[in-house]
C-alpha cells in the first residue's frame, strides 16, 4: 500500500491555523475579541474564494491570495455586502497581517506578499464627534429616577458610562469586584488588547454606585468575581445591544418631555464616551490624562476631540496671544508731499 502523499506546504489552511494559535494567541497574546475580529475577516475571505473563485477552503493555497484576488474581494465587500470604506479597510488590515506572517514562514511568497501589502486603504471621511452639553447630560441622567430596581440600574449605568468614558463593551464586562469602594472609588476597566486601567469615579456617581451595590440582588450560585455589575433578565450579563436599547428608551423619554433636547444628535452609548472627552477638553485637561482615561493606545487618537472643539481652540489661542502688531498707521492721504511724489512716478 503506497503512502498517502504529503499535503502541499503552502496550503493556506495549515498557515491559518498557526496564525491564529501560535501567532495571535501565543506570540502576540491577542485578546479574544481581537481573535474573533480576525476570524470573521478570514472567514469572509474563505467564503469569497469558495463562491467566487470556486476554490474550496481545504484546497486554498497561499499563492492564491494574490493582489488581483484580494482587490476583487475588497470590491465584493463593498458592492455585494454593502460594507463601508472603514469596514473594507479593517478586512484589508487583517489580510495584510496574515500575509506578513506567511512571508516570514514561507519566504518564497515574499514578492506576492509585497504586492498585497502595497494595496492602499481607502480614505474615509473624518468623523465629526457630536456630543451632549452639560445640561443635556444632566437631563438624561435624571430621567430614569429611582422608582424601581431597573430605574436605579439605568441611572447608575448611564452615570458610570459618562463618568468613566468607558466603551460599551467595557461596561458590560464589569463585575462587582471591579468596583473598588474607597476614597476615591475606582472602577477597574478591562479594555482593548487585555489592557487594564483604573478610573476614579467622581463623588456623586460614587454615592449612586454605593447605594446600588448595597441594594442589588447578587447572582445566585456564583462567586463575587463572576457576578456581573449590570444584569438583564434572569441575572444574565447585560449585553451591548441591551445597553443600546436601554439608552434609546431613556432618550425617547427625555425628548418626549423636551423636544428641543439634543436636536439632530443620534445619541448612542458611544456618545456618552465622546461627550466625556469633549467636556474634559473644554475644561483644559491635558490630552495625556484624557488618553489614559479613555484607554487610547496613542494620544493621536485623543487629539480628534481637541481638534473638534473650536471654542476651546479659540480660547487657547487668545490666552497665548501677545500683542505684537504695530498701532494703526496714520492716514497717508493727508501727506501732500507723499501724494505729489507718487503722482510723479507716472511721468
Amino acid at each position: 500500500m503506497s503512502p498517502r502523499p504529503a499535503p502541499p506546504p503552502d496550503l493556506a489552511g495549515r498557515w491559518l491555523s498557526k496564525f491564529f494559535t501560535s501567532y495571535l494567541a501565543g506570540e502576540r497574546a491577542a485578546s479574544p475579541k481581537t481573535v474573533s475580529s480576525y476570524r470573521d475577516a478570514m472567514k469572509l475571505l474563505l467564503t469569497w474564494f469558495r463562491d467566487a473563485e470556486r476554490i474550496p477552503p481545504e484546497k486554498l493555497r497561499l499563492a492564491d491570495i494574490d493582489r488581483a484576488r484580494v482587490l476583487r474581494f475588497l470590491d465584493w465587500l463593498e458592492a455585494e455586502r454593502g460594507c463601508s470604506a472603514s469596514s473594507r479597510n479593517q478586512r484589508l488590515a487583517v489580510i495584510k497581517s496574515f500575509c506578513r506572517y506567511t512571508a516570514v514562514e514561507q519566504p518564497g511568497h515574499l514578492d506576492q506578499v509585497t504586492q498585497v501589502l502595497a494595496i492602499r486603504q481607502k480614505n474615509t471621511p473624518a468623523p465629526q464627534p457630536g456630543h451632549l452639553t452639560g445640561d443635556e447630560v444632566k437631563a438624561l441622567l435624571a430621567e430614569p429616577g429611582t422608582a424601581s430596581p431597573r430605574a436605579v440600574r439605568d441611572t447608575v449605568l448611564l452615570a458610570l458610562a459618562y463618568d468613566t468614558g468607558a466603551r460599551v463593551q467595557e461596561l458590560c464586562d464589569l463585575d462587582v469586584t471591579d468596583i473598588r469602594r474607597g476614597s476615591p472609588m475606582t472602577a477597574v476597566i478591562h479594555g482593548k488588547g487585555s489592557k487594564v486601567r483604573y478610573v476614579p469615579v467622581m463623588g456623586p456617581t460614587a454615592q449612586l454606585m454605593g447605594g446600588y451595590l448595597d441594594h442589588r440582588g447578587r447572582h445566585p450560585g456564583v462567586g463575587a468575581d463572576a457576578d456581573p455589575l449590570f444584569t438583564g433578565p434572569n441575572h444574565s450579563r447585560l449585553t451591548r445591544s441591551g445597553v443600546a436599547k436601554l439608552l434609546a428608551r431613556r432618550v425617547r423619554a427625555v425628548r418626549a418631555r423636551d423636544p428641543g433636547w439634543a436636536p439632530g444628535l443620534s445619541v448612542t452609548p458611544h456618545t456618552l464616551r465622546r461627550t466625556r472627552a469633549m467636556h474634559l477638553v473644554q475644561a483644559g485637561v491635558n490630552l495625556i490624562y484624557i488618553r489614559d482615561l479613555l484607554g487610547h493606545a496613542d494620544v493621536s487618537t485623543t487629539e480628534i476631540y481637541a481638534r473638534a472643539d473650536a471654542e476651546a481652540r479659540r480660547k487657547a489661542i487668545e490666552n497665548a496671544y501677545e500683542p505684537l502688531t504695530p498701532d494703526a498707521f496714520p492716514d497717508w492721504t493727508h501727506d501732500s508731499s507723499l501724494i505729489t511724489w507718487l503722482d510723479s512716478l507716472g511721468h
